[in-house]
């Protein structure tokens, strides 16, 4: 005789036995979970369409295909709605919101919108939700790229007076290969997606495997222990019991079986669940009915139809549809109250979370039509900028070298010009060549180098003898004396261009890169002096309107200086300086000088001793001072260029004998010389041409000869004098006077459209605010899921 409370908690036959009617309706009564779950259910509603990761009490549902998931699914739900057709758990995960309403006689199934938390009308009939479900399926996958699969949920929500208060996430089923036309690496993604989706650790696991299939030969098992690897949330059913129950004809057979002694952990006791075959049923009360008859005929089966029956106090409440749903229903009713508090606070943390970002993005929204808050920001950012530049032109030992710095050849690779033109002999290598250098100390290098490159150019020799006589018969006859003096000249002016013309135009090119080469420090250092607030990081055109004025500025300055450089070669190459340089000694080739003292065991040059202990300290050489100071005047000769001139030729020094120990005598109006000194200043003159006067047949040789002296000259004056005076001037002072002011003309001149376009893309703000919006409906949503939950869980 069996013992009544199993009779009753099974559904089995005898005086305690309940009616087909009563079991059903036992099956399907849950009104002492309705309220929790009615809470429970609003927040999952809204955790799904906004995306927020409550710990919600769920069941997911997970194994093999044909493991019987659609089937069970199917049964909770108390109507067939032909979701095996379709296959409609292969694609995407499907939650299953089922509310008991008692109201509800027929099916209200309603999908919840993409991306909302608003659901669209009920279903009619609930046969074509399966249809509904694989449309949405594959609009899904066809916008997602024609993807397999997909791990965005479609949310249901089922309301019917016959199915209980429970949330169901049916996955896609585990499959070995893909079906044609699909990737190969489809059951790899299902895989993956089935695994994240039980991963959570607030989800109870529901994992089914046909009862034909045995314990030790599971192919899905691992995943549940990948997961869940004590079982301590998995709930393991063995689906289509009845097919497993024709092979059992003892008592001891069925029990070691339903024991699962041996293959499952002694805390894992499984259920053992069977539904109707027949799919020729249509309407829900006779699924209902046909259920409740499998349950009875497994019982009868266990009883009669085994010898000696089987142990019921151990296994009856493991048996059935009815138990196993008996059982989910009260363990997910004590996750409800053990979650409750949890749940709770996470819901007012979300609102207040979401809170400040809304307050976030209404700033930023404000501060995006703020024309006049943007403009003091920018400049102020613009200011630290041109301030930080400046700092490191005058020297600074807060950046890394090895991060900012370049050696001498880096900076030549890495410029627009990486050759001195015209220098030979091997690369032309400054103190310091090796150390990695930038700002003030780089332009200075880089100076330095210039004026080794000027002093190794060598008059051209290989000129040919056409161009000489061309030069030296058109001045025949043409002077009273010294005719040919100034065809020398004219070769030394023409040399003097081609041969410098091009280096002064890559010492530009090099300063200028040095230069445009700050502005990133520079940048990053106003940015760590600056908050996150004032250094405008996220505004990326700002950044780079900066940048390009900074460039232009240094382009301007670059253009100027070249400018400036070719005036100066053309007053150091004029006729007026040609005079000059009569009675200025051949300065002679520094490199030459350097050779034979070093060959002849001659004294140092000067400077040299001064030279070597600058090195020895690590300080930066300067060049040693020529022994001819001379300046040359920026403009061809004028009346009062002569005037400037006279002035500064009044500390030149002069050969011997000529009025006086190496200086020159005012030779103005007010103070001109005796006609005695005058006469004795052009007999010098025309000694000093000697050979090359008109008559005495000078060669070509002693033509070039006075050529490379001029040449000599020229180059002295231009390695020594203007043209490192001018590149300073042109580009140095601009950059620490100029910089703010120039840039600022360039990014704040504007009109407020034109200067707002920098920090916001077109359509930009009407994006801001449609952001704003979704926040505000946001927070609206969960203050209202917050405060609804909060009274309803005083009643769990």
């Amino acid at each position: 005789m069996h013992k009544p409370g199993v009779h009753a908690h099974t559904g089995s036959g005898g005086g305690l036995r309940r009616s087909a009617a009563q079991e059903t309706q036992e099956l399907f009564d849950t009104s002492e979970a309705q309220i929790r779950y009615r809470a429970y259910s609003r927040l999952q509603a809204a955790a799904v369409a906004m995306g927020e990761s409550l710990a919600i009490p769920e069941i997911v549902a997970i194994g093999g295909q044909s493991d019987g998931k659609s089937s069970l699914l199917e049964a909770f739900l108390g109507f067939r709605f032909n979701v095996r057709e379709v296959e409609m758990g292969t694609r995407r995960p499907l939650i299953v919101q089922m509310v008991h309403d008692p109201t509800a006689l027929e099916p209200r199934c309603r999908l919840q919108e993409e991306d909302s938390d608003e659901y669209g009308a009920p279903i009619v009939p609930e046969t074509a939700v399966a249809d509904a479900i694989q449309r949405r399926t594959e609009e899904h996958l066809r916008k997602a790229g024609g993807i397999a699969v997909s791990s965005k949920p479609i949310v249901m929500r089922a309301e019917y007076a016959y199915c209980p208060n429970l949330t169901i996430i049916d996955t896609p089923g585990f499959i070995l290969k893909a079906k044609s036309g699909e990737a190969d690496n489809t059951p790899d993604e299902i895989m993956s997606m089935v695994k994240a989706q039980a991963s959570p650790p607030h989800r109870m696991i529901l994992f089914l495997q046909q009862s034909s299939v045995e314990w030790a030969s599971s192919l899905w098992l691992r995943v549940v222990q990948e997961v869940d690897p004590y079982f301590q949330r998995t709930v393991i059913v063995a689906s289509k019991f009845d097919n497993r129950l024709k092979e059992f004809g003892e008592r001891w057979e069925v029990d070691k079986y339903l024991s699962a002694t041996g293959y499952l952990p002694p805390n894992v006791r499984p259920f053992f669940v069977a539904l109707p075959k027949d799919r020729a049923i249509q309407s829900s009360a006779e699924w209902r009915r046909s259920m409740a008859e499998v349950d009875q005929a497994i019982f009868k089966h266990l009883r009669d139809g085994i010898k000696g029956g089987f142990d019921e106090e151990r296994f009856a409440s493991r048996i059935g549809f009815t138990n196993l749903k008996k059982f989910l229903e009260e363990e997910l009713s004590r996750r409800y109250r053990e979650a409750a508090p949890a749940t709770l606070a996470l819901l007012q943390e979300r609102c207040d979370a979401v809170s400040a970002e809304l307050m976030a993005a209404e700033i930023r929204l404000k501060a995006a039509e703020d024309v006049g808050a943007l403009r003091r920001a920018a400049m102020k950012y613009a200011d630290t900028v041109a301030r930080q530049v400046a700092v490191l032109l005058q020297g600074s030992a807060e950046p890394d070298p090895m991060q900012h710095g370049l050696t001498t050849d880096e900076e030549r690779a890495a410029s627009r010009a990486p050759q001195w033109p015209g220098v030979s002999g091997g690369p032309v290598l400054p103190l310091h060549h090796d150390s990695k250098l930038f700002g003030g100390a780089a332009f200075e290098r880089c100076l330095e180098e210039f004026h080794m490159a000027v002093n190794s150019m060598r008059f051209p020799t290989s000129m040919s003898n056409d161009r000489l006589r061309n030069i030296m018969y058109a001045y025949k006859g043409k002077h009273h004396s010294g005719g040919t003096a100034k065809a020398a000249e004219d070769i030394a002016r023409q040399a003097a261009k081609e041969a410098l013309g091009p280096l002064l135009d890559a010492a530009c090119i090099r300063l200028a890169f040095i230069l445009r080469r700050l502005y990133d420090i520079a940048a990053d250092r106003a940015a760590a002096t600056m908050g996150s607030k004032d250094n405008l990081h996220p505004y990326i055109a700002f950044h780079a309107g900066l940048r390009t004025a900074h460039q232009a500025f240094i382009t301007r300055l670059e253009e100027q200086a070249r400018s400036m450089l070719r005036t100066h070669l053309e007053a150091a190459t004029s006729q007026f300086a040609m005079n000059m340089y009569a009675h200025v000694p051949d300065p002679g080739d520094p490199l030459d000088a350097t050779v034979g003292s070093d060959d002849e065991g001659d004294e140092e040059p000067a400077g040299g001793a001064e030279r070597r202990a600058d090195d020895a300290e690590g300080a930066m050489p300067t060049p040693a001072p020529a022994r001819v100071q001379m300046t040359v005047p920026e403009t061809p000769s004028s009346a009062a260029a002569a005037q400037v001139l006279n002035e500064r030729l009044k500390a030149v020094q002069l050969a011997p004998g000529a009025g006086g120990p190496g200086r020159f005598e005012d030779n103005t109006p007010s103070r001109r010389a005796t006609k005695s000194r005058r006469m004795a200043l052009q007999e010098a003159e025309r000694k000093q041409a000697g050979g090359l006067a008109i008559g005495v047949g000078p060669s070509s040789d002693d033509v070039v000869a006075a050529a490379e002296s001029l040449f000599r000259k020229i180059r002295c004056a231009v390695a020594t004098q203007y043209a490192p005076a001018t590149l300073k001037s042109t580009f140095l002072d601009p950059m620490t006077e100029r910089l703010a002011l120039e840039v600022s003309l360039d990014m704040f001149a504007r009109s407020d459209a034109d200067f707002g376009g920098m920090f916001s893309a077109a359509g930009a703000v009407a994006a801001l605010a449609s952001k704003r919006d979704l926040l505000s409906r946001r927070v609206e949503g969960l203050i209202k899921c917050k405060n609804e939950f909060q009274e309803l869980a005083k009643c769990l």
